[in-house]
C-alpha cells in the first residue's frame, strides 16, 4: 500500500507571490532547506482550496501519476510581520497555522500542448480530473509542468466545487461533468477505457478513506455548516465513492466530447 503520510514542515522565509489573482500562492523556504509553492488557507477559498489540493494530490497519487510532494507547512505567529507589502502581510496573517506546500521543481517549465503525451497517461490524467471535477487543466492554464523531460501535475485547487455550496452532495457526484470539454489532454486520452478500470482497481474504499482521514481537523470548522469535522469527512468520503462507483456518468461525457 502506497504511504499516503504528508511530513510537515515550518516556513522559514517567504520568497516571492508567484501570480497575481486571489489565492496568491507564494515561493517559500522551510526548515528542511527546500523551497516550496505555498498555498494559503487565509486566500480566495481558504481552506476549501487546500482541501481540494489535498484530496486531488493524494488521488494522484495514488493512480501513479507525477506530482510534486506535498507537505503540511505551518506558519508562525511572528512570521511575515517585516513583509513590506500589506496584502501579502494580511495573507499571512489569516494564514497562521497548518497550510499546505508542494515541492518546487526548479527550473520546471509550462506544458506545451503541441508536446505528444503517452496515451494511457493522458487519459489518467483525464479521468483524474472528471473524477474530481477540476476545471482549470485547460488550454488557457494547462497547470502541468514539465521537468527533466517529464510531465507533471500541479494545482488540483479548483476541484471539489460541490463543497463551496455543500448541499446535495449526492447529485453533484452523478454529474457527468460538461467542463471536461476544454481539458488540454483530451484529444490525447484515447484509453479512457482502460484508465477507468484501472481507477477503479486502485481507489478501494480503504485508500479513499485513508485519503479523506489526512484532513486537518482545523481545515473543518466552518461557518457555512452545523456538520463536525467527522460528518464533513464522511460526506467527503461518500462523494468520492459514490463518484468512482459512477465513473461512466464522466467517462461518457469525455468520450463524447471526444467524439
Amino acid at each position: 500500500m502506497k504511504d499516503l503520510s504528508l511530513r510537515t514542515v515550518t516556513v522559514m522565509r517567504y520568497i516571492l507571490p508567484l501570480r497575481e489573482g486571489g489565492s496568491l500562492p507564494a515561493l517559500a523556504e522551510a526548515d528542511d532547506d527546500f523551497k516550496y509553492v505555498l498555498k494559503f488557507r487565509g486566500a480566495g477559498h481558504g481552506v476549501k482550496m487546500l482541501i481540494s489540493e489535498l484530496l486531488g494530490g493524494k488521488i494522484s497519487q495514488v493512480l501513479g501519476l507525477p506530482i510534486p510532494e506535498l507537505v503540511f507547512a505551518n506558519l508562525d505567529v511572528d512570521f511575515g510581520r517585516t513583509e513590506a507589502d500589506e496584502e501579502i502581510q494580511d495573507l499571512l496573517k489569516f494564514s497562521e497555522g497548518l497550510n499546505l506546500g508542494l515541492h518546487f521543481l526548479s527550473g520546471a517549465i509550462a506544458y506545451d500542448p503541441s508536446v505528444k503525451v503517452d496515451p494511457f497517461l493522458a487519459s489518467k490524467i483525464v479521468w483524474l480530473d472528471g473524477y474530481i471535477t477540476n476545471i482549470d487543466r485547460t488550454f488557457k492554464n494547462t497547470n502541468l509542468l514539465m521537468w527533466h523531460k517529464e510531465l507533471w501535475l500541479i494545482d488540483n485547487g479548483a476541484s471539489l466545487y460541490f463543497h463551496h455550496s455543500w448541499m446535495n452532495f449526492e447529485k453533484h457526484a452523478l454529474s457527468p461533468f460538461a467542463y471536461i470539454k476544454d481539458h488540454v489532454l483530451l484529444s490525447q486520452a484515447t484509453m479512457l477505457d482502460e484508465a477507468d478500470q484501472f481507477a477503479k482497481s486502485v481507489l478501494t474504499d480503504e485508500i479513499l478513506h485513508d485519503i479523506v482521514a489526512l484532513i486537518p481537523l482545523d481545515w473543518l470548522d466552518w461557518n457555512d455548516t452545523d456538520d463536525s469535522p467527522e460528518q464533513i469527512k464522511e460526506v467527503y468520503f461518500n462523494f468520492l465513492k459514490t463518484r468512482r462507483d459512477h465513473s461512466v456518468n464522466f467517462i461518457n461525457e469525455a468520450q463524447h466530447a471526444r467524439g
